[in-house]
């Protein structure tokens, strides 16, 4: 279960003191994980970004070979203090990133290690800025959309989960959360048939996927509409990304105070961890491989769609 580890990050997270210390101190008893914070200063703001390491068995930092998982909390912040008080909508992906290393830190205590390490990216900021966006107002982030690529994407991630509050659109009306088809290097490619199967063991319901379009795998600031920033982190990587919602039925804004469900942020949590120990291991894949080659083969590489198109363009 990772319902108490979710409350745990949820209730150190609704205060306007959180900060880079506090994922530190939430970690203080699990040793095996080792947590860097780096503030960052930004136009708008400041914002303290944490990377978690929790080392598998056989994974590189062993000498191994087994496939490393990237787990990372898209968010624009916590909070939007002074406007709003309180945890925003926004920040379920920030609890649910470091609700997921926590969980996998704790079952190292227990005797439990995946065989591939894990590397969680998130950052802390309990006073972000929101903006204007339809058919809600979005939370905006105190820095730029490729600062917070360069301390989340690392090169050591062979495949990404990209955690992100996605309930302020028409397109998505399910409680709970969906995935998205995998995007990899300007591809959308099909839905992975294993996330699915793990969707459905973990949540006990069919699973729920949810659309993206080109825009959606293109860089912020390029005068297009995004559903929101959950797939911005396939910009920044050759590694297959694939996106984790958390959703509603109705719409919510992202600056939205009260609007975050424990138990959904708990579910993507249980969510992730599983994909952790079947991906460290080998026995779940987020795309065809093959089938990739084929599709480069017959139409070569959209890796020109990561890019950010030049200016007047």
């Amino acid at each position: 279960m990772s319902l108490a580890q979710t409350i745990q990050v949820f209730e150190a997270f609704d205060s306007a003191h959180a900060s880079g210390r506090t994922v530190v101190d939430l970690f203080a008893r699990t040793p095996a994980a080792a947590v860097t914070v780096t503030r960052i200063d930004g136009a708008k703001g400041a914002t303290d970004f944490v990377k978690i390491v929790v080392p598998g068995s056989h994974g590189r930092l062993a000498g191994g070979s087994a496939p490393t998982l990237g787990v990372v909390g898209r968010l624009g912040g916590i909070g939007a203090r002074p406007t709003r008080i309180g945890l925003v909508s926004d920040g379920d992906g920030a609890v649910a990133a470091v609700a997921t290393a926590l969980k996998l830190a704790h079952m190292q205590t227990q005797g439990d290690v995946l065989p591939g390490d894990v590397i969680l990216c998130t950052h802390v900021c309990p006073d972000a800025p929101t903006r204007p966006h339809e058919p809600v107002d979005f939370m905006d982030s105190p820095v730029e959309t490729e600062d917070m690529n360069a301390h989340e994407v690392v090169p050591e991630m062979d495949a990404v989960l990209s955690i992100d509050t996605t309930k302020g659109n028409r397109i998505l009306n399910h409680k709970g959360f969906a995935i998205s088809p995998t995007v990899k290097q300007g591809y959308i490619l099909r839905v992975s048939d294993d996330l699915i199967r793990i969707m459905e063991m973990t949540s006990g319901r069919l699973a729920v996927t949810f659309p993206i379009t080109t825009q959606d795998i293109t860089p912020y600031g390029n005068g297009v509409y995004h559903l929101n920033s959950i797939l911005q982190p396939s910009i920044a990587t050759a590694a297959p990304v694939v996106g984790v919602a958390l959703c509603t039925e109705s719409v919510v804004p992202g600056c939205g105070t009260g609007a975050s469900h424990e138990t959904d942020i708990a579910l993507a949590v249980k969510f992730a961890v599983e994909v952790a120990k079947e991906f460290t291991r080998g026995t779940a894949r987020f795309y065809d491989a093959v089938e990739y080659d084929r599709l480069i083969a017959l139409y070569g590489s959209l890796a020109h769609l990561q890019r950010r198109a030049a200016a007047g363009a």
